[in-house]
């Protein structure tokens, strides 16, 4: 049975009660408000990560700036976001903190490994006492630490994963099976950003239109700290495909 289902009403009423089969419910309603999101997606290539969304913006009349969807947690360390934005704020604010607090403690940088591990024990925290709900946000988080470019993903259970390539969002399906099929290793700058937005295209489906204002992209190097993506490069890239 699933999520919503008669025998399910009897378990989801709080996110500490697991179903007879192992099930925590609102965790997994969680998970289905991050399906919901725009796609997003990230590649680790030769320099460092490069993280890009899908915006949607619905109307001509919202400035497509003030939609958020990759957010700046250090110089070193981005993320983006699918699910509940307001989520995802509160989850970015702490993250920073944390940062700033290693930064001030240890007079250096965090490291990614373990600002990903932070913010997936903050959402388990969650899932584990009465009167809290899980949070409904799922995180690409991605940035460059002395070990290296790092590429993570973390649920609303608090599970955390490594990846080279990964999507999440609505659409997550069909862009991540064309992201496994086309993803290279030491993949130039460019290559990783044309490849990209060919991720985020099939995410759309056919009938989807890739256009610029409702794309972000960034990226993290070695020695470069967390810088957007022009538009005119992007357009650029969108012209020769």
């Amino acid at each position: 049975m699933y999520p919503g289902s008669r025998k399910s009403s009897a378990y989801d009423r709080v996110s500490t009660m697991f179903s007879p089969d192992g099930r925590l419910y609102q965790v997994e309603y969680a998970s289905k408000i991050v399906e919901q999101g725009t796609l997003g997606a990230a590649l680790v290539y030769n320099n460092g990560v490069l993280l890009g969304a899908d915006k949607n913006v619905t109307s001509k009349l919202i400035k497509p700036a003030s939609i958020e969807k990759i957010f700046k947690i250090d110089h070193h360390i981005g993320a983006i976001s699918s699910g509940l934005v307001g989520d995802a704020r509160r989850l970015v604010q702490l993250a920073r903190k944390e940062a700033q607090e290693n930064q001030m403690y240890y007079e250096e940088d965090i490291q990614v490994e373990t600002l990903v591990k932070q913010m997936g024990g903050i959402k388990q925290l969650f899932t584990q006492y009465a009167g809290m709900r899980p949070f409904g946000v799922s995180f690409i988080i991605g940035g460059v630490d002395e070990s290296g470019p790092r590429l993570f993903e973390t649920e609303p259970s608090g599970a955390m994963a490594e990846y080279l390539g990964i999507t999440i969002g609505k659409g997550k399906k069909e862009a991540m099976a064309f992201l496994e099929k086309n993803f290279k290793d030491n993949l130039s700058f460019d290559e990783a950003l044309a490849l990209a937005l060919q991720v985020l295209q099939k995410g759309l489906g056919d009938k989807g239109k890739m256009d610029v204002n409702r794309l972000d992209f960034a990226f993290i190097e070695k020695g470069k700290p967390f810088e957007k993506v022009s538009t005119q490069k992007l357009k650029s890239v969108l012209g020769k495909k």
